[in-house]
């Protein structure tokens, strides 16, 4: 039979009851209500019959498992974030909820982003004879946003020492400098010229395919990280080198069974562009550093240590993009 039950008030979220419940007494609660004083269960109220002002039949009994203890979600000097977490929206939500109205963070890094190249053109314009639109900047443009990074665009410099050394200055307040092109062994590649002969070089050429003539140096102070112009190049040397430095984030690699073969280079691990579906990696054919499309469509790379082919069924290191 139902238990009759006295009410003697009410204990709402921001008005707690501030007496005691004894012996056949109940207060009605509210959610966000704290418990009152010798109460330690709960009965929803659909399973309550009114029965006058001051009463209250219980269909059932009342439950402890509807009580939310204090320290549920975390407790005094419990350490619930650390360092260097990315702050997402339930994250910012925990930090109000353990009462802090501020966060130190880390300044985004701000980095400038220069391409360069007699040949580059804005998208958009109408291409002369031998001309490309200039991709690297905007693919490198997207990925530095995703990095978290600030981007500082200065554009394109021509092929001209002067222009790119003006180029370079004008990158005043920025941590990071970025390039694309001018770093291979070309007469016409200054960016390398002007690290080497001006600034510092910690680096030039990587044993990878595609983008083995990455170089990072250094301008006045300025660090810079020059990428190759072939599309392709810049954005895996970007994914594999310049992102994790800027993050400290190395990139995060599966274990997973490879569909076809997958050639090694005798000198160079290999970054091979590959398709993904069901769970193995198949080759995706154009290899070439200038075919951009094949990032677009590629769902990884296949890692290819120098001098050890992958066979059909084998098992490869693979960097999801």
């Amino acid at each position: 039979a139902p238990v009759r039950l006295r009410v003697i008030g009410e204990s709402r979220a921001g008005a707690a009851f501030t007496g005691t419940v004894g012996a056949g007494e109940c207060v009605r609660i509210y959610t966000g209500a704290p418990l009152p004083p010798g109460a330690d269960a709960i009965c929803p109220v659909e399973q309550l019959l009114d029965d006058g002002p001051d009463g209250v039949h219980l269909r059932r009994p009342a439950s402890p498992g509807d009580v939310r203890h204090e320290g549920g979600d975390f407790r005094t000097g419990e350490v619930v974030m650390t360092a260097g977490l990315l702050l997402t929206a339930p994250r910012l939500a925990l930090a109000a909820a353990l009462g802090h109205p501020q966060v130190p963070v880390q300044v985004p890094l701000r980095v400038a982003l220069l391409s360069t190249g007699d040949e580059v053109v804005p998208p958009g314009q109408p291409l002369a004879a031998g001309q490309v639109y200039d991709s690297n900047s905007v693919g490198l443009h997207a990925m530095l946003i995703e990095a978290g990074c600030e981007v500082i665009p200065l554009g394109r410099a021509p092929d001209s020492p002067e222009a790119l050394q003006a180029a370079i200055e004008s990158a005043g307040g920025a941590d990071v400098l970025l390039t694309s092109g001018g770093v291979s062994m070309g007469k016409y590649d200054f960016m390398r010229d002007l690290l080497v002969e001006q600034g510092r070089v910690s680096f030039w050429k990587v044993r990878m395919r595609p983008g083995g003539p990455a170089i990072l140096g250094g301008w006045n102070g300025l660090p810079v990280f020059g990428l190759p112009g072939n599309p392709v190049s810049s954005l895996v040397v970007f994914h594999i080198i310049v992102r994790p430095a800027l993050t400290g984030q190395p990139p995060q690699t599966l274990r997973l069974r490879a569909a076809t073969p997958f050639r090694a280079l005798p000198d160079k691990t290999a970054f091979w562009r590959a398709t993904l579906q069901n769970g193995v990696v198949s080759d995706y054919g154009q290899q070439g550093s200038g075919i951009l499309r094949s990032l677009s469509e590629a769902g990884a790379l296949v890692i290819v240590p120098e001098g050890q082919p992958v066979a059909a069924g084998d098992d490869v290191d693979v960097i999801l993009l």
